[in-house]
Protein backbone atom coordinates (compact mmCIF):
# COMPACT_ATOMS: atom_id res chain seq x y z
CA UNK A 1 0.00 0.00 0.00
CA UNK A 2 1.54 3.36 -1.23
CA UNK A 3 0.85 6.09 1.20
CA UNK A 4 -0.61 9.31 0.06
CA UNK A 5 2.49 11.34 1.41
CA UNK A 6 4.70 9.05 -0.59
CA UNK A 7 2.53 9.92 -4.04
CA UNK A 8 2.00 13.86 -3.20
CA UNK A 9 -1.22 15.80 -4.24
CA UNK A 10 -1.93 15.80 -7.77
CA UNK A 11 -2.21 19.06 -9.13
CA UNK A 12 -4.42 20.95 -11.53
CA UNK A 13 -3.75 20.06 -15.21
CA UNK A 14 -3.86 23.90 -16.13
CA UNK A 15 -0.79 23.60 -13.55
CA UNK A 16 0.85 19.80 -15.46
CA UNK A 17 0.26 21.53 -18.91
CA UNK A 18 2.74 24.70 -17.86
CA UNK A 19 5.66 22.34 -16.61
CA UNK A 20 7.82 21.09 -19.97
CA UNK A 21 8.77 17.28 -20.49
CA UNK A 22 11.23 16.16 -17.62
CA UNK A 23 10.44 19.46 -15.15
CA UNK A 24 8.99 19.62 -11.38
CA UNK A 25 7.02 22.23 -10.26
CA UNK A 26 9.44 24.65 -6.86
CA UNK A 27 8.21 27.33 -4.75
CA UNK A 28 11.06 28.42 -4.03
CA UNK A 29 14.26 29.63 -6.14
CA UNK A 30 17.08 27.67 -6.69
CA UNK A 31 20.58 29.66 -6.67
CA UNK A 32 22.63 28.39 -9.37
CA UNK A 33 26.15 29.69 -10.65
CA UNK A 34 29.07 28.79 -12.41
CA UNK A 35 31.16 31.11 -9.67
CA UNK A 36 31.28 33.91 -7.44
CA UNK A 37 29.02 36.26 -7.31
CA UNK A 38 29.90 39.91 -8.38
CA UNK A 39 29.22 42.89 -6.84
CA UNK A 40 28.77 45.92 -9.37
CA UNK A 41 28.53 49.24 -7.50
CA UNK A 42 25.62 50.77 -9.19
CA UNK A 43 27.85 54.17 -10.20
CA UNK A 44 30.25 51.63 -12.00
CA UNK A 45 27.19 49.75 -13.98
CA UNK A 46 27.17 50.67 -17.07
CA UNK A 47 24.77 47.88 -20.21
CA UNK A 48 26.14 48.47 -23.76
CA UNK A 49 24.71 47.56 -27.01
CA UNK A 50 27.33 46.82 -29.40
CA UNK A 51 28.79 44.38 -32.28
CA UNK A 52 27.14 44.96 -35.63
CA UNK A 53 25.24 47.84 -34.71
CA UNK A 54 25.87 51.54 -37.15
CA UNK A 55 27.12 53.43 -33.26
CA UNK A 56 26.88 51.73 -30.20
CA UNK A 57 24.86 52.73 -27.01
CA UNK A 58 25.48 52.44 -23.20
CA UNK A 59 23.45 53.55 -20.46
CA UNK A 60 24.85 54.52 -17.04
CA UNK A 61 22.58 52.77 -14.46
CA UNK A 62 20.69 56.28 -13.76
CA UNK A 63 20.27 56.42 -17.43
CA UNK A 64 18.98 52.55 -17.40
CA UNK A 65 15.99 53.11 -15.13
CA UNK A 66 14.66 56.76 -17.20
CA UNK A 67 13.65 54.11 -20.01
CA UNK A 68 10.08 52.53 -20.34
CA UNK A 69 9.62 49.59 -17.89
CA UNK A 70 6.76 47.21 -18.18
CA UNK A 71 5.89 44.29 -15.54
CA UNK A 72 6.41 40.70 -17.05
CA UNK A 73 5.02 37.56 -15.20
CA UNK A 74 6.35 34.47 -16.54
CA UNK A 75 7.72 30.62 -16.16
CA UNK A 76 10.64 29.75 -15.42
CA UNK A 77 12.25 26.82 -16.76
CA UNK A 78 15.88 25.73 -15.55
CA UNK A 79 17.65 23.05 -17.04
CA UNK A 80 18.74 21.24 -13.98
CA UNK A 81 14.64 20.50 -14.07
CA UNK A 82 12.96 22.63 -12.01
CA UNK A 83 10.33 24.75 -13.09
CA UNK A 84 8.86 28.30 -11.17
CA UNK A 85 5.58 29.28 -11.95
CA UNK A 86 4.46 32.91 -12.09
CA UNK A 87 7.70 34.66 -11.28
CA UNK A 88 6.92 38.61 -11.66
CA UNK A 89 9.58 40.75 -12.78
CA UNK A 90 9.89 44.81 -13.48
CA UNK A 91 11.72 45.52 -16.28
CA UNK A 92 12.89 46.96 -19.85
CA UNK A 93 11.72 44.89 -23.29
CA UNK A 94 15.00 44.80 -25.90
CA UNK A 95 12.60 45.97 -28.36
CA UNK A 96 12.70 49.10 -26.23
CA UNK A 97 16.64 48.86 -26.00
CA UNK A 98 16.66 48.29 -29.57
CA UNK A 99 14.52 51.76 -30.33
CA UNK A 100 18.09 53.09 -29.48
CA UNK A 101 20.32 51.66 -32.21
CA UNK A 102 21.00 50.42 -35.57
CA UNK A 103 21.68 46.51 -36.23
CA UNK A 104 22.95 45.63 -39.02
CA UNK A 105 20.62 43.53 -41.13
CA UNK A 106 23.72 41.05 -40.84
CA UNK A 107 23.54 40.76 -37.06
CA UNK A 108 20.96 38.46 -36.53
CA UNK A 109 22.65 36.90 -33.19
CA UNK A 110 22.94 38.16 -30.08
CA UNK A 111 25.84 37.35 -27.50
CA UNK A 112 24.85 38.68 -23.71
CA UNK A 113 27.38 38.97 -21.87
CA UNK A 114 27.83 39.71 -17.69
CA UNK A 115 30.48 40.47 -15.03
CA UNK A 116 32.47 37.70 -14.21
CA UNK A 117 32.67 36.80 -17.86
CA UNK A 118 29.44 34.94 -18.02
CA UNK A 119 28.32 35.09 -21.77
CA UNK A 120 25.16 33.14 -23.85
CA UNK A 121 23.90 32.90 -27.32
CA UNK A 122 20.59 33.86 -28.28
CA UNK A 123 19.19 34.53 -31.81
CA UNK A 124 17.93 37.76 -32.26
CA UNK A 125 14.64 36.86 -33.23
CA UNK A 126 13.98 35.07 -30.66
CA UNK A 127 14.30 38.07 -28.03
CA UNK A 128 11.76 40.58 -29.93
CA UNK A 129 8.81 41.31 -30.65
CA UNK A 130 7.71 40.76 -26.43
CA UNK A 131 9.95 37.61 -25.83
CA UNK A 132 12.60 38.76 -23.72
CA UNK A 133 13.89 41.96 -21.12
CA UNK A 134 16.33 42.96 -18.99
CA UNK A 135 14.70 43.21 -15.56
CA UNK A 136 16.13 45.09 -12.69
CA UNK A 137 13.06 43.97 -10.08
CA UNK A 138 11.61 40.60 -8.79
CA UNK A 139 8.63 40.41 -6.72
CA UNK A 140 8.50 44.38 -6.31
CA UNK A 141 12.25 44.68 -4.99
CA UNK A 142 15.65 45.44 -6.83
CA UNK A 143 16.88 41.85 -7.46
CA UNK A 144 19.21 39.88 -5.31
CA UNK A 145 22.69 39.81 -6.63
CA UNK A 146 22.77 35.96 -6.06
CA UNK A 147 19.94 35.78 -8.27
CA UNK A 148 21.75 38.20 -11.14
CA UNK A 149 21.01 41.77 -9.74
CA UNK A 150 21.07 44.66 -10.23
CA UNK A 151 20.48 43.11 -13.71
CA UNK A 152 19.65 40.24 -15.54
CA UNK A 153 18.27 39.45 -18.98
CA UNK A 154 15.04 36.97 -18.97
CA UNK A 155 14.49 35.14 -21.75
CA UNK A 156 11.49 32.93 -20.36
CA UNK A 157 10.85 30.69 -23.48
CA UNK A 158 14.80 29.08 -23.30
CA UNK A 159 16.09 27.53 -20.36
CA UNK A 160 17.24 29.99 -17.76
CA UNK A 161 20.50 29.85 -18.27
CA UNK A 162 19.95 31.54 -21.40
CA UNK A 163 18.91 34.54 -18.82
CA UNK A 164 22.02 36.17 -18.33
CA UNK A 165 22.91 37.32 -14.49
CA UNK A 166 24.93 40.24 -14.23
CA UNK A 167 23.83 41.47 -17.91
CA UNK A 168 26.05 44.07 -19.15
CA UNK A 169 25.35 44.36 -22.68
CA UNK A 170 24.44 42.84 -26.00
CA UNK A 171 26.42 42.18 -28.63
CA UNK A 172 25.00 41.55 -32.23
CA UNK A 173 27.17 39.24 -34.30
CA UNK A 174 26.34 37.69 -37.93
CA UNK A 175 26.99 33.90 -37.04
CA UNK A 176 25.56 31.99 -33.40
CA UNK A 177 28.61 32.19 -31.67
CA UNK A 178 28.29 29.43 -28.46
CA UNK A 179 28.57 31.28 -25.34
CA UNK A 180 30.19 29.97 -21.49
CA UNK A 181 28.07 27.24 -20.94
CA UNK A 182 27.43 26.01 -24.76
CA UNK A 183 30.78 25.84 -24.99
CA UNK A 184 31.06 23.07 -22.45
CA UNK A 185 28.06 21.13 -23.91
CA UNK A 186 24.90 22.54 -23.16
CA UNK A 187 22.78 23.43 -26.33
CA UNK A 188 23.22 25.86 -28.51
CA UNK A 189 19.43 27.11 -28.50
CA UNK A 190 17.65 25.48 -25.28
CA UNK A 191 14.01 24.96 -25.62
CA UNK A 192 12.65 23.67 -22.59
CA UNK A 193 9.64 22.00 -24.99
CA UNK A 194 11.96 20.61 -26.71
CA UNK A 195 14.23 19.48 -24.09
CA UNK A 196 17.38 20.90 -25.47
CA UNK A 197 19.34 20.27 -22.52
CA UNK A 198 23.00 19.43 -23.85
CA UNK A 199 24.37 19.46 -27.16
CA UNK A 200 23.03 16.31 -29.73
CA UNK A 201 19.41 16.43 -27.70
Amino acid sequence: MISRGFLGRRRPAEVENRLSPGQYLVTDWPVLSAGPTPHTPLDKWSFTMDGLVRKPVTWSWDDFQKLPTQTYTVDISCVTKWTKLDMTWLGVSVDTLLEAVQVDPAGKYVMAYSDGGYTTNVPLEEMTKGQAFVAYQFGGKPLEPVHGGPARLVVPHLYFWKSAKWIRGLRFMDKNEPGFWEQLGYHIHGDPWKEERYSGD
